[in-house]
């Protein structure tokens, strides 16, 4: 890649993350909110923050505030609304603001997103691992204002 395309490239990893970091405010999840933007050839396809499915209270913790184990993934929300539509993500990009988790690794090797980029990491590393080693390119941009 060629030094200026790279650096337009960096520009726009920065600002879809900051998107997704707008959109992860929607979430009504105490504990932690995240989101998702599914980018593919310079458009965004899909979007998603972390919640409980529809028809369910948004509530995301139970009284000792501990996630209810239904609630869906920001990662999750966005491919299953890919899925709904006439698009797909094949050969997209997946901005997130927190790395996935191992299960929603595999939805994302499975839905043939090809790129991932995140913000911050999460507690248990092995999802990015399992991506790397499926071929997806991984890139963490933790300081996304500059």
């Amino acid at each position: 890649m060629k030094e200026k395309s790279r650096e337009k490239q960096l520009r726009y990893d920065k600002a879809y993350l900051k998107m997704a970091q707008s959109w992860a405010k929607l979430s009504h999840c105490k504990r932690k909110q995240v989101g998702a933007l599914i980018v593919k050839d310079d458009m965004i396809i899909s979007d998603g923050y972390n919640g409980t499915p529809s028809g369910f209270d948004n509530c995301c913790e139970d009284t000792e505030g501990k996630t209810h184990w239904y609630v869906l993934h920001a990662e999750a929300n966005a491919i299953l609304k890919v899925a709904k539509s006439t698009n797909n993500a094949k050969g997209a990009t997946l901005y997130l603001t927190l790395s996935p988790c191992k299960d929603c690794s595999k939805l994302i090797l499975q839905a043939g997103i090809v790129r991932l980029v995140y913000i911050k990491g999460y507690k248990d590393d092995a999802g990015i691992s399992f991506l790397k080693e499926a071929g997806i390119k991984v890139e963490q941009i933790e300081d996304i204002d500059n």
